[in-house]
């Protein structure tokens, strides 16, 4: 590499060499770092084929500078120094002498010690063992913990209301599953249609439907009905409750209307039996005598015949009372007393979760009423009036529904006279059937249950629901008041601060002696006072506001310590009643 001369002025000897040990010691540090960089970056791209630039042969002292101390290896002539160079007017060196055998074999040896390097990173990385990440871990053991957590024991200081009313929520929501199988044997779910308004044609000749019920032809089941496919009478298995009582209320319809034309033949009869005496008192002629016995053995024929198809009917609706009506009151029974002694269960443990609720700190509870908070509550009040009124219409409906059954089961044990002039036989009616046991103890059961108890509880829970929304829209007008009184501060103190500013703008500079100084004082006063007296008045109505806040909260969490346990109890025993009442009528249904 060619030598580099610059000839300058140097009359001290020492200086050059102190500089030159300076600038010696400022490449050794250039070259040390870059030494550094290069290898950093030769074990990054190791992979990739990428050789960075060693560093350049060393070049020999200058031969003129005898007397100094020999420079350093790294002085001179250095990569470095043709990028750095120490003197700006410098030309830049020529690299065109560089011993290339050297450089070679330096770039060799700086690619294989990178090959190594990477060699070795790679077995290194090899022969680490996988493990599993640790907050995996940490996740198992928090689930652990908070599995074991409540088996040790829950604090009481801990729950929420919120906690307390989901679980309140999961009780209700397996309560009414329970009842799924009862509602699915009355066909809850589905919209009736009564027999009386069916087809919509007004009067419905009942006599006239049910023939095709008595006149049925068994040869042709097979065959589908084009315009009625929806009626099968055959088909007693898949009988409903609703059905059966429809199909029994159509026969007993028509039962009425042959019993209604009986009384009137009997009648008829009867006319013409006092009519025929007195023919044989008067002595009337004989065709006479004769036409009247015939007009009355032809009533007596067709009387006859009537009665005979009224036991007919008598015996189908016997044989629906006791083969298919009976059964399935016999399953409602099993279905109600399942039902209740789940019912029992949800009950009892809504129970225990409601006495939790003394724990309830007020604190938790929130400060103010938002709006949220007051739709649920007005949510929460609706629920529980409805819950009370269907409660009602449970146990009213199921007293009206066995009441009209045992009243209709007294009519029907009742034997129909048939008898127009002599004994006509008829079917001798069972006295005691299978369902009058089932309907009188159902019956008595059922007025003596205690209902009123629970119906009381959730009536009070309501009432005071509702005054709890009252004392919340009282809360909201005060909210809403206040921030109608702040929103008029700041106006009026913005106007104040506006005709202020105006005013001592306009103003001239003061004098003590003037008179008119005190008026205007006393007009800034008499605003600035304007100005405080909405600034009291929003202090009185924000105090008022958090009065009634803490009311609130106290008067919320007072009803739900006492009412809600109050109406869980209530309906535990309630439930139990009727659990222990339906387990009697399954033994009546189910005798050994």
């Amino acid at each position: 590499m060619p030598e580099i001369f610059v000839h300058k002025p140097d009359p001290k000897r020492s200086d050059p060499i102190i500089e030159e040990e300076d600038e010696d010691e400022i490449e050794i540090e250039i070259e040390s770092h870059s030494l550094k960089h290069r290898r950093s970056r030769s074990v990054k791209t190791g992979g990739e084929g990428l050789v960075p630039p060693p560093s350049p042969p060393r070049t020999p002292p200058l031969a003129d500078r005898a007397p100094p101390p020999p420079p350093l290896p790294e002085s001179k002539g250095m990569t470095w120094d043709f990028f750095y160079s120490p003197m700006e007017n410098e030309p830049a060196p020529s690299l065109e002498e560089e011993d290339e055998g050297r450089w070679e074999r330096e770039r060799e040896e700086m690619a294989k010690r990178a090959e190594v390097e990477a060699a070795e990173a790679a077995e290194k990385v090899e022969e680490l063992p996988p493990q599993p990440p640790p907050p995996a871990a940490a996740t198992k053991a928090v689930k652990k913990v908070k599995q074991v957590a409540p088996a040790e024991g829950k604090s009481v200081s801990n729950v929420s209301l919120l906690q307390i009313f989901n679980e309140l929520d999961d009780c209700f929501l397996k309560a009414s599953e329970s009842a799924h199988e009862v509602s699915k044997m009355l066909e809850a779910n589905r919209l009736h249609y009564h027999s009386n308004f069916a087809d919509n044609r007004g009067h419905i000749d009942h006599s006239a439907r049910l023939m095709r019920v008595i006149t049925w032809n068994r040869s042709f089941k097979g065959l589908s009905n084009a315009d009625d496919g929806t009626e099968d009478f055959d088909s007693e298995e898949h009988e409903t409750h609703a059905t059966v009582l429809d199909k029994m209320l159509a026969w007993e319809k028509k039962l009425y209307d042959e019993v209604k034309a009986g009384e009137q033949m009997k009648f008829e009869y009867q006319r013409k039996v006092n009519s025929l005496n007195k023919l044989n008192k008067r002595g009337a002629n004989t065709e006479s005598i004769e036409k009247t016995k015939a007009a009355l053995s032809h009533l007596h024929t067709r009387y006859i015949v009537d009665m005979q198809a009224l036991d007919s009917t008598v015996s189908e609706i016997n044989r629906l009372r006791d083969e298919l009506l009976y059964p399935k009151l016999v399953s409602l029974v099993d279905g109600m007393a399942t039902m209740w002694e789940n019912m029992q269960i949800h009950h009892e443990k809504q129970s225990k979760i409601a006495t939790a609720l003394k724990f309830l700190d007020i604190s938790q509870s929130p400060k103010e009423t938002s709006e949220n908070h007051h739709v649920r509550t007005l949510q929460l009040m609706g629920v529980a009036r409805e819950w009370k009124n269907q409660f009602g219409k449970l146990m009213t409906h199921q007293k009206e529904y066995i009441n009209a059954l045992n009243g209709w089961l007294k009519l029907n044990l009742v034997p129909i006279d048939n008898n127009i002039k002599e004994k006509v036989s008829s079917p001798q009616r069972p006295q005691n059937p299978p369902i009058q046991a089932l309907l009188h103890a159902w019956n008595n059961n059922l007025t003596k249950l205690p209902d009123e108890l629970a119906r009381t509880a959730m009536f009070n829970f309501s009432a005071v629901m509702d005054t709890i929304v009252q004392y919340q829209v009282e809360e909201m007008k005060l909210r809403n008041r206040c921030e109608d009184t702040r929103k008029e501060l700041a106006r009026r103190t913005r106007q104040f601060e506006d005709w202020y500013n105006k005013y001592m703008q306009r103003k001239t500079p003061p004098d003590e002696m003037d008179p008119e100084r005190a008026h205007e004082m006393d007009l800034i006063a008499a605003k600035r006072l304007a100005v405080e007296a909405v600034k009291n008045k929003l202090e009185d109505e924000e105090d008022a506001y958090r009065r009634q806040c803490v009311q609130v909260r106290e008067k919320s969490l007072t009803t739900l310590k006492t009412r809600l346990p109050e109406v869980f109890r209530a309906m535990s025993d309630s439930s139990i009643a009727c659990s222990e009442m339906y387990s009697n009528l399954r033994s009546i249904s189910h005798p050994p």
